[in-house]
């Protein structure tokens, strides 16, 4: 297969309607906002969806959710002790090639040679860093969000107390009405070669981003509630790219309709593109 020879950018818009797209769990599981308001999907929890959507497809993830495990694996160390040639090099303390481990690593798992990955356990006699070529920025909502609190009551007891109803009874629920979130993602070319990442891997990339939330659908995400609406994705012809990162990203423009005051659907946005000179952009619908 062949690696990775040219820089790729990508922005991905995705719509949100009474959900929650990601708790906080230091505030209660809240949608998250920043200080100023602005609904936020951390890059960790973009990063365990398309993880997710890779698993779909039938690639190798080495960091699985447990409920999603499909080797029978019960943790990350469990799962580098199946390879047996990453068991071989681990156990020679003095001459370990740590090279070596990273390459076997990178061609086992989809999601290593994508992200990187960090593997430092406990019984692991070395300590490898993997630095990943697909990197994602934090999604931001367009307009600061409002977050609606729901009252929640179960219909039967978890526990029997005397006949009478349980203390957990009750419960609350947080969830967005509506908000159009986008965040920012690049292919760096020189880390592809470095783990091997190839061609056929940016097109899985493409289409785990245009299918983010499929399979997905939970009490605080239910189906429909999250949706992809746009995919841009920008191809330079070289390693290097005819424009920054930045400008790339920069050049999708997103305005409310003038005569919307409060947009309730993605209609009530305008999308306008720039176009840029010698860079490849393929426009993606969601599904």
């Amino acid at each position: 297969m062949t690696v990775l020879t040219h820089k790729i950018d990508f922005k991905v818009i995705t719509s949100v309607t009474n959900a929650n797209p990601n708790g906080d769990p230091l505030n209660g599981n809240r949608p998250r906002q920043n200080f100023e308001g602005y609904g936020e999907i951390s890059d960790v929890a973009i990063k365990r969806k398309i993880r997710n959507r890779l698993q779909d497809m039938g690639e190798r993830i080495f960091v699985q959710s447990d409920d999603r495990a499909d080797d029978g694996l019960k943790s990350l160390k469990d799962r580098v002790d199946s390879i047996e040639e990453l068991n071989k090099i681990a156990a020679d303390k003095k001459k370990a090639d740590v090279n070596r481990f990273s390459e076997v690593a990178c061609e086992t798992w989809i999601d290593t040679r994508s992200f990187g990955q960090v593997f430092a356990f406990k019984g692991l006699e070395l300590s490898v860093g993997v630095r990943g070529p697909v990197s994602i920025q934090t999604a931001v909502s367009l307009e600061p969000i409002d977050i609606n609190t729901m009252q929640i009551t179960k219909s039967v007891n978890s526990v029997s107390e005397g006949g009478g109803k349980s203390s957990d009874t009750m419960g609350t629920k947080h969830f967005v009405d509506f908000g159009v979130y986008v965040f920012n993602g690049s292919i760096n070319v020189q880390l592809a070669e470095k783990t091997g990442f190839t061609e056929a891997d940016a097109e899985k990339i493409k289409e785990a981003l245009t299918t983010l939330f499929e399979n997905d659908a939970s009490s605080a995400r239910p189906d429909g509630s999250m949706a992809v609406e746009k995919v841009y994705w920008w191809e330079h012809p070289s390693k290097m790219g005819k424009a920054s990162s930045a400008k790339v990203h920069r050049s999708v423009k997103i305005e409310k309709i003038p005569e919307v005051d409060r947009a309730k659907s993605f209609d009530d946005y305008k999308v306008t593109v720039e176009p840029l000179e010698g860079i490849e952009l393929t426009v993606i619908e969601g599904l």
